[in-house]
């Protein structure tokens, strides 16, 4: 696995793992609709087409560069969630297309497309389809009338660990575990003509982003605070605060005008739109319950993935390896980057006041109990969630993946060239995401 070089963000380095190891947690598609006028069809290279003999994962090299020798070359289109070629999100991104490029000896290019340049977030399903895009990172959260199942288990995931170092680690391979779990929403998105190569990705723990201080339920009243879903709504509304859907790129100027006073914010996106210098003060809820789910994206290929060399088609997919251990990575340098950046801008990183935590716990479980209640997920969603969590739980700590300071500290603690997420990531793709793969 190609180790990641961060920009702008502390480094986090996984291993060299063998490439037998690391899940396939980013999604990958393959589009033949936008080729180099030099490269051959997605479909048809050197005789490939669909079908075809494949490679077993973590095949020898030399055994996939045989079954690519007569295959023609192919450029892909891809957007990332980064802004640009420098921002914190960028090294995951950029180390993601060299994994293809280098696992099928150069045949497979990624043309890497910065900052929703080609597509933003609600018309990315519609680019994929018609050829625009052929691999891209999508929010599905953006579009709950799309994806009713996405939205349905953002919400019921809502009671997963929360913490900046194992709880996001934990929560990046239940989302996965589940998404792969939730068949509705597979069908959803072959609906809207994508196919899903991994279901749900989560860019980080939310947290309060403020322009004041303050966390009592008292303060909430009169404050506009940007929120990303339906669950956020039913959240900021509990708390008595006006909730007001937003883009996370149109977050910054909003903040700075005053046109909200909060964000209810992922500290990944933050630390990538400077939001603290303009709102400084970050709360956290201090127990295992987030303020609602983690889970806002996924790694969707658009309709000509399936007419790829089945060769193609799985190098594509393996790179998933690199993608899940450097998403988790950034999402703590993102967390780090974003606490270190409040307090350096003379605000404060903070638990939530006692009772509007309480509010929130309360809100969550009435979310959670509509969801099994609307049966869209099964009514035994809570229990598998359960199960997942004490399963990735259990995994992690016994690779020495643990929280050692407190949650407020997290930018002070957190050393990204000790840790080592290769050999978790190894584990989430064999339990979850194998089963899937192209053969």
């Amino acid at each position: 696995m190609r180790p990641l070089a961060r920009a702008s963000a502390p480094t986090h380095r996984p291993s060299s793992a063998a490439r037998s190891g690391i899940p396939v947690v980013s999604a990958v598609l393959a589009s033949a609709l936008l080729l180099t006028a030099c490269a051959g069809s997605a479909g048809g290279g050197g005789g490939g087409g669909a079908a075809g003999e494949g490679f077993a994962h973590g095949a020898p090299q030399e055994e996939v560069d045989a079954l690519l020798a007569d295959l023609d070359p192919v450029t892909l289109t891809y957007q990332p969630a980064a802004a640009g070629p420098n921002s914190i999100m960028a090294p995951e991104a950029r180390a993601f297309a060299e994994e293809i490029e280098e696992r099928s000896g150069g045949r497979i290019t990624l043309d890497i497309v910065w900052g929703q340049a080609i597509a933003g977030y609600t018309e990315i399903p519609n680019a994929l389809a018609d050829g625009r895009l052929d691999i891209s990172y999508a929010l599905p959260i953006y579009m709950p009338a799309e994806f009713p199942s996405y939205d349905a288990a953002a919400t019921a995931l809502n009671g997963v660990r929360n913490s900046p170092f194992l709880g996001e680690i934990v929560y990046n391979a239940v989302s996965a575990d589940i998404g792969w779990q939730n068949t509705g929403l597979l069908e959803e998105y072959a609906a809207e003509g994508a196919s899903a190569l991994n279901p749900m990705i989560s860019s980080g723990g939310y947290y309060m982003v403020c322009r004041d201080p303050g966390s009592a339920p008292e303060d909430w009243a009169g404050r506009q605070v940007r929120i990303a879903s339906t669950a956020h709504h039913a959240v900021v509304e509990a708390l008595g605060a006006s909730p007001v859907s937003m883009e996370y790129v149109e977050v910054y100027e909003a903040l700075q005008r005053g046109t909200v006073d909060c964000s209810l914010a992922e500290l990944l996106p933050t630390a990538e739109s400077s939001l603290p210098e303009v709102a400084p003060y970050i709360t956290y809820v201090d127990d295992a319950t987030s303020f609602s789910s983690r889970a806002v994206g996924a790694m969707l290929a658009g309709p000509s993935f399936d007419a790829l060399p089945l060769p193609y088609r799985q190098i594509v997919f393996d790179a998933g390896q690199t993608q899940l251990a450097g998403m988790t990575g950034i999402v703590m340098d993102g967390t780090a980057a974003s606490m270190a950046g409040a307090k350096e801008h003379g605000g404060a990183v903070e638990a939530m006041d006692p009772a509007s935590a309480e509010i929130i716990r309360t809100t969550n479980a009435e979310l959670t109990a509509g969801v099994v209640s609307d049966g869209l997920l099964g009514d035994d969603v809570e229990a598998r969630i359960d199960e997942s969590e004490e399963h990735w739980a259990t995994s992690a700590e016994a690779l020495g993946l643990t929280d050692t300071g407190a949650p407020e500290d997290f930018d002070t603690w957190y050393d990204p060239g000790a840790v080592d997420l290769d050999p978790f990531a190894a584990e989430v793709f064999e339990h979850a995401f194998l089963a899937h793969r192209p053969e």
